[in-house]
C-alpha cells in the first residue's frame, strides 16, 4: 500500500479488524517513511451492478454517488462521517443482497430518502427536495407535513 502522504510503498498494518455489519476490513497502517498513519478499507470486488437512470440511461454504480448526496444533505448537520459512510453501506448492501445486476436510480433514492428521515428531518427534506425536484415553497411545506404526521405515527 502506497502512503498517501509521501508516496512510499513501505507501509505496515498496525491493526486489523472486521467492521461491524459490513464486509469490509478496516486496517490502520503506518508508512515506515514519514511515519504517518492512515486508515484504509478492503472490500471485496462483486459484480458489477447497472444504475438505469431517470430517462432509461445505463451507467455503473457508484456508492460514492450515494455518500456524496448524503454529505450533502447532512451538511452543517452534527452526523459523522462514520455514520454517513455506515448507511451507504447499508444501502449498497440491500441493493447486492437482492442479487440483482440491475437497479433504478428511483429504488436507490427511496432508501437513502428512508435512511435520512430516521437519521435527521433537515437532511432529509434536504434530500428529498433534490430527489422530487421541489419547485415551490408548498412542496416543502407538504414534506415537513408529511414527516411530522409519520414521525409523530411512530411515537404513538
Amino acid at each position: 500500500m502506497r502512503c498517501p502522504f509521501c508516496k512510499n510503498e513501505d507501509t505496515g498494518v498496525i491493526d486489523s479488524r472486521e467492521v461491524t455489519d459490513r464486509e469490509v476490513t478496516r486496517r490502520r497502517r503506518e508508512c515506515n517513511n514519514c511515519k504517518r498513519r492512515f486508515t484504509t478499507y478492503e472490500r471485496a470486488e462483486v459484480e458489477e451492478i447497472t444504475v438505469i437512470k431517470r430517462d432509461n440511461t445505463r451507467q455503473q454504480f457508484d456508492r460514492n454517488k450515494i455518500l456524496n448526496g448524503i454529505m450533502k444533505a447532512c451538511q452543517k448537520r452534527e452526523i459523522s462521517r462514520a455514520l454517513m459512510e455506515e448507511i451507504t453501506d447499508r444501502i449498497e448492501g440491500k441493493i447486492r443482497t437482492k442479487g440483482k445486476l440491475e437497479v433504478t436510480s428511483k429504488a436507490i433514492g427511496n432508501m437513502v430518502v428512508k435512511e435520512l428521515f430516521k437519521l435527521d428531518p433537515v437532511a432529509y427534506i434536504r434530500f428529498a427536495s433534490v430527489y422530487n425536484n421541489f419547485v415551490s415553497p408548498e412542496e416543502f411545506r407538504k414534506a415537513i407535513s408529511i414527516f411530522n404526521q409519520k414521525k409523530g405515527s411512530r411515537k404513538k
